[in-house]
């Protein structure tokens, strides 16, 4: 058997993790999965097709290199089952605090609460694609990501454009104190997540400090924190709606990744 060590640099978080996994689940050749996420590497044990799934990995645009290959007689053991319950815990934490955000967001004013909520749903639709992923037929796989992707999309589109809105409208000042607390809720569940999915291939009682603040969902929580105590300092809405239009790009982004699962 072949064991392949990849580099990815812009696997930032547990929800690209899965887009990879996703995206090598129909590669018959791979046999297990090891991911490093706090070190952005990825290792791969295999039975030939390294050209395969180096091809199929450069379509995810993650900034992906082969850093060596070697013969190993490890076992090519992979427990389903428990990564299928840490699935369903991570999605069901993300949704639920898209809902929070979302509601909040709107009750406060806040658009960089209802962008992070909108991150947070990005990462359930990809939680929740891993898990449809499992047993079902590569056509199935790729009409459901497309629908997610373009559905990601149109919701970003609109959130952006209420952004422009403000900008050259009347000012909204959000309410900072809902900001940041609700923020600060989110970005404790984001960390138990990623303590959550770390501890599964890591029986260590803690997470390595590089793990969590190379997250890009812990990245934006903090940033929408910021914002919050910039709109208090300023008595300005301004740091809410930068902070929303650059989560709005993040999410973007994060739809291309998904919608090249459908590729």
């Amino acid at each position: 058997m072949d064991k392949s060590l990849f580099e990815i640099t812009q696997m930032d978080c547990a929800a690209e993790e899965n887009l990879v996994r996703m995206k090598l689940d129909d590669v018959k050749a791979i046999r297990r999965l090891d991911f490093d996420l706090s070190v952005r590497r990825l290792t791969i044990y295999h039975e030939g097709k390294l050209d395969t799934i180096e091809k199929t990995i450069h379509e995810l645009n993650l900034n992906t290199r082969l850093l060596k290959t070697e013969i190993t007689d490890e076992i090519d053991v992979d427990d389903s089952s428990v990564q299928k319950s840490l699935l369903w815990t991570v999605l069901l934490i993300n949704f639920s605090f898209f809902v929070i955000e979302a509601l909040f967001g709107f009750i406060s004013g806040s658009m960089g609460l209802v962008a992070d909520s909108l991150d947070m749903l990005a990462d359930a639709i990809v939680y929740g694609l891993s898990l449809i992923a499992v047993g079902a037929a590569f056509a199935r796989k790729k009409t459901v990501a497309k629908m997610s992707g373009y559905f990601q999309l149109f919701l970003a589109l609109i959130g952006f454009l209420e952004v422009v809105r403000r900008f050259i409208g009347l000012e909204i000042l959000p309410d900072f104190r809902t900001m940041i607390s609700v923020s600060v809720l989110a970005l404790i569940a984001n960390s138990v997540c990623l303590y959550l999915l770390q501890r599964s291939k890591n029986q260590e009682v803690h997470i390595k400090a590089t793990m969590i603040f190379t997250s890009n969902d812990v990245i934006i929580n903090l940033g929408v924190i910021t914002a919050g105590l910039l709109v208090n300092w300023l008595n300005s809405g301004i740091p809410d709606l930068i902070i929303g239009a650059i989560v709005f790009i993040i999410v973007t982004r994060g739809a291309f990744k998904i919608l090249s699962l459908a590729k």
